[in-house]
């Protein structure tokens, strides 16, 4: 037996979603921290597909990003643009970010525009040189 759609978000909602996107950009680490811990979902995505670590690594809030991994964001969501928040770091210069999601686990390949790819396109050759070195 199928349930009935979901009822429309009301504005509010919206409201409060999109001020849960703007934490991310703003690097509002505490209050984004507090919204997670609430319920808010860690991977929520925006309607380009972008997630609050992409949006903090885009913004290049360190602490934001890693307060993210910490509570499990997946580093491998890659937007409708074919963007991770790996490759957003790197497009950044965001060198510390960059070390973070590597040590994560994230994948400098993935995605259309993946890391590698911005590093490339942009000439950013101290970016490839930190996505190419050798990770324990």
């Amino acid at each position: 037996m199928s349930q009935p759609p979901p009822e429309p978000l009301t504005a509010e909602e919206l409201r409060f979603l999109q001020d849960t996107f703007d934490l991310a950009r703003e690097g509002a680490t505490a209050e984004l921290e507090e919204r997670v811990a609430r319920g808010v979902p860690v991977d929520l995505t925006n309607a380009g597909g972008d997630t609050l670590l992409v949006l903090a690594a885009y913004h290049a809030h360190e602490d934001t990003v890693r307060m993210l991994l910490a509570r499990g964001a997946d580093h491998a969501r890659v937007n409708d643009k074919g963007q991770t928040a790996l490759g957003a770091a790197v497009f950044r210069r965001a060198g510390a970010i960059v070390t973070d999601l590597l040590a994560a686990g994230a994948d400098p390949e993935l995605g259309r525009q993946s890391g590698v790819a911005v590093a490339q396109v942009f000439e950013l050759p101290e970016m490839l040189e930190l996505l190419r070195r050798p990770r324990p």
